[in-house]
């Protein structure tokens, strides 16, 4: 069965990365979105969009409901076929997104009925801005099919992989269980405070902050900014700042224009041992190590 993806007459401002992909009831595709406004648009099939790469606020409006979210990787949207989305607004370019699209019934009748399901239950809300272990897992493993070109075995894996995420999704998303989710989430960070947080620790990657710093960005207690910054990203406040600071710093070594002490002071680490010891924590290998890795070999030592 063919889908009717939709994808280029929504998403007016990116481009597409790969080709598409298509197995029996299941399409797969890879884009690049620009920042701007999308096209206001009714759904045929059910859309599940997982962000790869970025990091973005943004706002859409749908099944009569407004959401707003920082996103960053990781972060994941549901948008149920039959939905019309409009105000569909990006802050800034989604590096790569995937985007799977399923058909408007996830799982068949025999299916409802054999597992004793509810097809009232089987009708999935208008959910966005989760951060979701097994919705990223899949997209990742989705996206390494992608690449690696068809096999053999694609059909039998991807329709357990279906059955999967269409298990996942009816027991998390269905439409009643989401609003009572929104409900028990309803204190968080709003968009307006979590940017001006994180805008404050993009400037000072190189120096350190105090986690009452970043609290009073967001006019909260540290006790309080804590939890709502980790209900809000995934993260503590202090991961997410060494992550940002490790990934800083692979661009500046993929690049191979600063030493490794140069690259150290800029990105917060202090010093050059420091920034090994971390660095290899996080990523399993010496700076020196992944420069070399990335092809850039200038001769220091790691």
């Amino acid at each position: 069965m063919l889908l009717n993806s939709h994808g280029d007459r929504k998403y007016i401002t990116g481009h597409r990365l790969s080709e598409i992909v298509e197995w029996s009831g299941l399409r797969i595709e890879l884009w690049r979105h620009e920042a701007g406004l999308l096209a206001d648009l009714g759904l045929e099939c059910t859309e599940i969009g997982v962000l790869l790469s970025g990091q973005l606020s943004v706002r859409r409006t749908g099944d009569g409901q407004t959401q707003e979210a920082f996103a960053r990787s990781g972060t994941s949207w549901i948008c149920p076929a039959g939905t019309y989305e409009s105000d569909i607004r990006l802050s800034a370019h989604m590096d790569e997104c995937l985007h799977i699209f399923l058909p408007p019934t996830l799982l068949e009748q025999a299916a409802l009925e054999a597992y004793d399901i509810d097809p009232g239950k089987a009708r999935l809300g208008y959910a966005g801005g989760m951060n979701d272990a097994l919705l990223v897992q899949m997209a990742t493993a989705f996206r390494t099919l992608m690449e690696r070109g068809p096999a053999p075995t694609d059909r039998l894996l991807v329709d357990g992989m279906r059955t999967t995420l269409a298990a996942h999704l009816v027991s998390q998303y269905s439409a009643d269980h989401w609003r009572h989710a929104e409900v028990r989430a309803a204190r968080t960070l709003d968009p307006a405070r979590l940017k001006r947080v994180v805008d404050l620790i993009e400037n000072r990657l190189d120096t350190e902050l105090s986690l009452e710093e970043l609290a009073a960005q967001a006019c909260l207690s540290p006790f309080h900014f804590t939890r709502l910054f980790r209900r809000a990203t995934g993260l503590t406040p202090h991961r997410y700042v060494m992550e940002r600071r490790i990934q800083v710093a692979q661009e500046r070594l993929a690049l191979g224009r600063l030493s490794l002490v140069e690259i150290a002071l800029e990105t917060g680490f202090g010093s050059q041992a420091n920034f090994n010891r971390v660095f290899r924590k996080a990523t399993g290998m010496s700076p020196g190590q992944y420069r070399k890795l990335n092809g850039v070999i200038l001769g220091m030592g790691s």
